[in-house]
């Protein structure tokens, strides 16, 4: 049997859910995706939530919200899904970016302060793989500048207490299948900002200046504030992500019992360094990404992966560094060398499968096939 490095977690609720929509007629953005919105909102303890049509289009959406435009820079770890860093683009912005702790995969606070400029307008503070960014050092160094939580990995963790969506200035979310909960695509924007909020509403359905939740006069279209988009939810997806949500705590505790099979099974492998959850924080485990130590290891992290997917075990790297990807090389000259965290995590990071399918035996098979390898 295949073990899928991922598999979304879809039951009979989801599927009785979608019925709504279907069978009413109103299949675009509507009445669920207000309830949607509204639900997530009180589990992530936000004044707002809304909801758009992928996290990349949350976090367009987010830094326009936020008035990015040409001259701006915003600061973007190096290693991260390249979402991150084109969304800076779209706004015609450029993304500055700032090398990652290796305990974490997160933005390094102590290279943050080299990075600002009198242009940088924000700083995206990527939560990855549901390990939770340091905000309290990077609002310790930079005060002043917005933060944008780029959460797209992290639904239902804390940092502090706080909750993932709720610490900075805006926050994205991500529902790709490959995500904690999924619609099959679909975002979330979160923010307690009232003035960030009025522009997202407007700038997700385009620019105009009533919500499609609102009736008006029937003649009334509405006026365009705003050059806008349409980056809006479907009633569809939203009917399943309502579900979904109702599962979030149990989906984060039960990967949490299979990170814990995984450190029980593979603690002995000196050259395979697990992640850790830091103290302070509820890691949502949206990934479980290791490092090969080269070092240490009997064989290259390809090669492990390579003996996995023999054995049908399906793994990925962790994600990009961003400034070894060709566009950006050409764009602004990176050279390979330039971020050096960032290129170890691309090369050497391994995700092993993790989702809510997975059970005990799965990890259990997934650990004797390494641990055969040395």
């Amino acid at each position: 049997m295949q073990i899928n490095i991922s598999e979304p977690c879809i039951g009979k609720e989801e599927l009785s859910a979608v019925k709504i929509p279907l069978k009413t007629g109103w299949v675009s953005q509507g009445p669920i995706v207000k309830k949607f919105e509204d639900e997530f909102a009180k589990k992530h303890n936000v004044k707002y939530a809304f909801a758009v049509s992928s996290g990349t289009t949350a976090l367009h959406t987010a830094l326009l919200a936020l008035e990015i435009g040409p001259g701006d820079e915003v600061i973007v770890p190096s290693f991260t899904w390249v979402a991150s860093a084109n969304a800076v683009l779209y706004c015609g912005a450029t993304p500055v970016l700032v090398d990652i702790e290796l305990n974490s995969f997160n933005l390094d606070p102590t290279r943050l302060a080299k990075a600002i400029t009198k242009k940088t307008k924000a700083i995206i503070a990527i939560h990855l793989f549901g390990q939770s960014a340091d905000i309290d050092k990077i609002k310790e160094i930079a005060p002043d500048i917005a933060i944008v939580e780029d959460a797209a990995c992290a639904a239902g963790g804390r940092y502090k207490g706080e909750n993932i969506g709720s610490i900075g200035d805006v926050a994205c979310f991500s529902f790709h299948p490959r995500k904690i909960i999924t619609t099959g695509e679909g975002g979330m924007i979160t923010t307690n900002n009232n003035d960030i909020g009025k522009k997202i509403t407007s700038l997700r359905n385009h620019g105009l200046s009533y919500s499609s939740h609102q009736i008006g006069s029937p003649e009334y279209m509405g006026e365009v504030l705003m050059l806008g988009y349409n980056f809006r939810m479907t009633d569809i997806q939203a009917a399943i992500g309502i579900e979904q949500l109702k599962k979030l705590e149990n989906f984060i505790a039960h990967r949490t019992t299979l990170v814990n099979y995984y450190y029980e099974f593979l603690r002995d492998l000196k050259w395979l360094e697990m992640p850790q959850a830091a103290g302070d924080v509820l890691h949502s485990w949206q990934a479980f990404v290791c490092l090969v130590n080269t070092d240490k290891s009997p064989i290259s992290r390809n090669e492990l992966m390579r003996i996995l997917s023999k054995n049908n075990i399906s793994t990925r790297p962790g994600t990009h560094a961003i400034h070894t990807l060709d566009y950006y090389k050409q764009r602004f000259g990176y050279s390979e060398n330039q971020f050096p965290n960032a290129l170890l995590a691309q090369n050497c990071s391994i995700a092993l499968p993790l989702h809510n399918n997975l059970r005990k035996k799965d990890i259990e098979v997934i650990s004797s096939t390494i641990k055969s390898i040395s």
